[in-house]
C-alpha cells in the first residue's frame, strides 16, 4: 500500500514537472565580450586606462542611447581579463545592460576589481576563452562579437588566425582596438610595433566577420573617445570611420 502511494506521488510530480510551461530565455540585441589585454606590456597607465575607459564608455549617453534603440533595448557584457595562454579570467560575468542604471553598477566594478595577471600576449587564448563565455550565457541573441584590445602581437600559444578563423565559422564578429605605445623601445619594438604597425597587424590576423573593424587609441585623450565610437558601433551596427 505504502509503495502504490509513492509510486502515485513520483507519477503526480513527473506529470507536473511536464506540464510546468519552460522558462524562455532572455532575448537581447547583442552578447558582447570585452577581451582586455593585461600582458607584461600593459604597464599600470595602460591597465588604468583600459579599466576607465571601458568604465565610461558604457555609461556615456550615446552609448546607452545605442543600447535602448534595439529592438529588444538591452544588450548583455561579459568583461574578461587576459594575458598569456591559458590565462584568461572572467571579471563581470554576463550582464544585462538596459539603462543607465545598469550601466553604472558594471562601471563600478570595472573601476575597483583588482588586475587578474601580468604575462605574455595570447590573442589567440584570448579568442578561444571568449568563445567559451559564449557558450555558457544564460541569454539568446543572434548576434555575437568579441572586443579585443590589446598593445602588442600575440606571442603566446597556437596560432591568432585559426583561434580567430574558428570564431567566424561559428558567426562571431571580433573586432579590435589597438594601444600604441609611446616608447616601443621598452619592450621587444617587433611585439608592440610589428612591421606595418600594430594596426595592420590586428587588421589581417585579429579582426573579422560582417562590418569588422580596427579602431587605434595613440594617447590618453583618445582612448575613451575611441572605446564610445567602437561600442557604439558594434551596438548599433555601424562602420566607424578609419583614422
Amino acid at each position: 500500500m505504502v509503495r502504490s502511494f509513492r509510486l502515485v506521488l513520483a507519477l503526480t510530480a513527473a506529470l507536473l514537472v511536464s506540464a510546468a510551461p519552460a522558462r524562455a530565455t532572455e532575448q537581447v540585441d547583442l552578447l558582447l565580450v570585452l577581451a582586455s589585454d593585461v600582458s607584461r606590456s600593459v604597464d599600470f597607465p595602460k591597465f588604468k586606462l583600459q579599466r576607465e575607459g571601458y568604465a565610461k564608455a558604457i555609461t556615456d549617453q550615446r552609448v546607452l542611447k545605442a543600447i535602448t534603440s534595439g529592438a529588444y533595448g538591452r544588450i548583455a557584457i561579459s568583461f574578461v581579463e587576459w594575458a598569456g595562454f591559458g590565462q584568461q579570467k572572467v571579471v563581470v560575468d554576463w550582464t544585462i545592460i538596459d539603462g543607465a542604471e545598469a550601466a553604472a553598477a558594471v562601471a563600478e566594478q570595472f573601476i575597483k576589481l583588482p588586475r587578474s595577471f601580468y604575462d605574455r600576449t595570447s590573442i589567440s587564448g584570448a579568442i578561444e576563452f571568449s568563445m567559451a563565455q559564449f557558450a555558457r550565457a544564460p541569454f539568446e541573441t543572434i548576434r555575437k562579437t568579441i572586443d579585443v584590445s590589446g598593445d602588442g602581437t600575440n606571442n603566446s600559444g597556437p596560432s591568432v588566425t585559426a583561434a580567430r578563423d574558428r570564431a567566424l565559422a561559428a558567426g562571431v564578429t571580433i573586432n579590435g582596438l589597438v594601444i600604441l605605445t609611446d616608447n616601443p623601445q621598452a619592450w621587444n619594438s617587433d611585439h608592440t610595433n610589428p612591421p606595418g604597425g600594430l594596426e595592420s597587424y590586428f587588421r589581417n590576423n585579429v579582426i573579422g566577420g560582417p562590418g569588422a573593424f580596427v579602431l587605434v587609441a595613440e594617447n590618453f585623450d583618445s582612448f575613451g573617445q575611441a572605446i564610445v565610437k567602437k561600442l557604439i558601433a558594434e551596438i548599433a551596427m555601424l562602420t566607424p570611420p578609419r583614422r
